[in-house]
């Protein structure tokens, strides 16, 4: 054993380097996506770079980019980023070079918000676009889904899709993680959870159809399990592939945890890497308390998938603290901790997690254009306080 192997695992684990197919991150702190409806005309903007940039800069070893569109069709609002045209990748690549450039791997989460679509922002309720909209020159559009439910009162009745619409979708992932890859992006994640358009044909809530692709759990995976098949044909080998779901949603759990068992194990058959656990979303807003919201609610998620599937996992949901952190990675129950509010908070967070773990010289996490500063004014507190006991 070299040297500099023996002193990375006498880091927290927190802190030592893992390899997912052919990408090593420096460590397992993830910053989840956290959507910002501030795009235009579906591309970042620099709010875009200097919100991500901050969190490569900050020392962590993940950072996802917010969930972005396959199509303009598929956007949540007008302000939704998307990744559909060339535009939109070369508008990415600014933001992917800077990440990658701070020593971070840059993620994309890869969305189709199905039904739910043509809404306002959350600060406004994600209310539906009505008249007044379309007078400002935002018209509401109609939606895809596997049943035709609209998705709250006063939203347009989604398309119930055909065959050529599930093969289109599909196709549109395809044509999106290409893009992706163009775009600089490192890993690629589905987002199956939030209500979004897998989960609609994921939960017997939403999913009514008789066909193939509705029924019992094998029939409402279909078009899930044939999306991932075809991204993961898509993606590059040598590159990971996670995918995010609601591990419990719907009124009495109609989505339960042996129903997400089952799934985690036909998409780890398919190439998923990583099972990033969420919750709800099918009804009301994406942050519908299906779960008590305490420290670290969706671990026990991740411990359970983790352990009866064997497939890695990643772990979001008020973790905030180092220690707690560390203990999840510890106890085996996620490879990774994923945090958002919390970056927004404290970008430097990993810098703090690293120096409360007793991790030397945790400045180094920092660009040097920091850490070298922050080496000096440790020396001076030094030399200031040994003057003091003199």
């Amino acid at each position: 054993m070299t040297d500099t192997t023996t002193e990375a695992t006498r880091l927290p684990l927190m802190f030592q380097p893992i390899t997912l197919r052919g990408l090593t991150v420096k460590n397992r702190i993830v910053v989840s996506p956290m959507s910002q409806y501030s795009a235009v005309d579906g591309a970042p903007t620099d709010w875009h770079l200097v919100h991500l940039g901050k969190f490569a800069s900050g020392g962590a070893g993940i950072v996802f980019c917010e969930e972005t569109s396959v199509s303009e069709r598929s956007r949540k609002t007008y302000d939704c980023p998307g990744i559909y045209t060339d535009a939109q990748a070369k508008a990415w690549r600014r933001v992917t070079d800077f990440i990658r450039g701070q020593g971070a791997a840059a993620a994309i989460q890869l969305g189709h918000a199905g039904r739910k679509v043509a809404t306002r922002a959350p600060w406004d309720g994600f209310a539906p676009l009505g008249p007044a909209d379309a007078e400002a020159g935002r018209p509401p559009w109609s939606g895809l889904a596997p049943s035709p439910i609209p998705f709250k009162e006063g939203a347009m009745a989604p398309k119930e899709m055909d065959r050529d619409d599930i093969r289109h979708v599909i196709q549109l992932h395809v044509d999106a993680a290409k893009r992706s890859l163009d775009a600089g992006f490192d890993i690629c994640e589905i987002h199956g959870a939030h209500g979004y358009i897998i989960q609609q044909f994921l939960s017997p809530i939403t999913n009514h159809r008789t066909d193939g692709y509705g029924g019992d759990i094998e029939g409402r995976m279909r078009f899930g399990l044939e999306l991932i098949e075809a991204v993961r044909a898509a993606w590059p080998a040598d590159r990971p592939l996670f995918f995010r779901g609601s591990c419990v949603d719907g009124r009495g759990g109609i989505w339960s945890m042996d129903d997400t068992v089952v799934l985690a194990g036909r998409l780890k058959e398919r190439g998923v890497d990583v099972f990033d656990c969420s919750s709800g979303g099918i009804e009301g807003p994406l942050t519908l308390h299906v779960v008590p919201r305490v420290p670290g609610y969706h671990v026990p998620f991740a411990r359970r998938i983790r352990k009866e599937v064997g497939i890695q996992t990643m772990a979001v949901g008020l973790i905030r603290e180092a220690e707690q952190a560390e203990s999840y990675l510890q106890a085996g129950d996620c490879d990774f901790v994923a945090l958002a509010r919390e970056m927004m908070w404290d970008p430097n967070w990993p810098v703090h997690a690293a120096a409360a773990l007793g991790v030397p010289n945790p400045h180094n996490l920092l660009p040097r254009n920091y850490s070298w500063w922050l080496q000096k004014r440790v020396e001076t507190l030094a030399l200031a306080s040994s003057q003091q006991t003199q």
